[in-house]
């Protein structure tokens, strides 16, 4: 059983039978009243975010949550849909939809091992490696100009993903991008 000092941002606990995750923490201490944890929690199996206020009396059951190794097939844009094959038997194949991957969708390329998170057996999201390479497609043209400390420009890579870049990035470079951020790291 959690408390509800212990419901720390990646804790995972059911609340009516469904499994979420806290994605922020703030702890709110009231002059006459008690103390309040104000959560925002993301369903493990919808992907949909709510608002959820803890009391200093509740208790939670810890929801439990296993890994395994996957790496991702393909994406059916009609449906929504992003397919993924198991790391240790490539037979066994799953589909995630957009929605519960949420920001992981400007990642997946082909053959992209990920780690899958599991609910009862049933995959619910998934996990980045923490920097990726992605190739640039679209690049604006560098313009010389009255840039002291250097410039920045927007590009985008091959998954679709606009990142902001130093001006000497072109179409066709590898670079290398945080995960957790979005931003740009390196040029590779």
């Amino acid at each position: 059983m959690l408390s509800f000092n212990e419901l720390k941002p990646g804790v995972s606990f059911i609340i009516d039978g469904e499994p979420y995750v806290v994605v922020e923490y703030n702890f709110i201490r009231k002059q006459q009243g008690r103390p309040i944890a104000q959560l925002i929690l993301r369903n493990l199996i919808t992907g949909k975010t709510k608002e959820h206020r803890a009391h200093q009396s509740d208790t939670y059951t810890e929801a439990e949550i296993g890994t395994s190794q996957a790496i991702f097939v393909y994406a059916k844009a009609q449906t929504g849909e992003y397919w993924f094959k198991d790391a240790a038997n490539p037979s066994v194949r799953f589909a995630l939809k957009k929605d519960v991957l949420g920001n992981a969708v400007q990642y997946l390329i082909p053959n992209l091992e990920v780690t899958v998170v599991t609910f009862e057996d049933k995959p619910t999201a998934v996990r980045l490696p923490i920097k990726m390479d992605l190739t640039v497609t679209e690049a604006p043209p560098r313009i010389k100009g009255n840039t002291a400390s250097g410039g920045n420009k927007t590009v985008t890579t091959e998954t679709g993903l606009k990142v902001t870049v130093p001006l000497f990035v072109e179409a066709g470079d590898v670079i290398r991008v945080n995960t957790d951020t979005g931003t740009y790291t390196e040029r590779v």
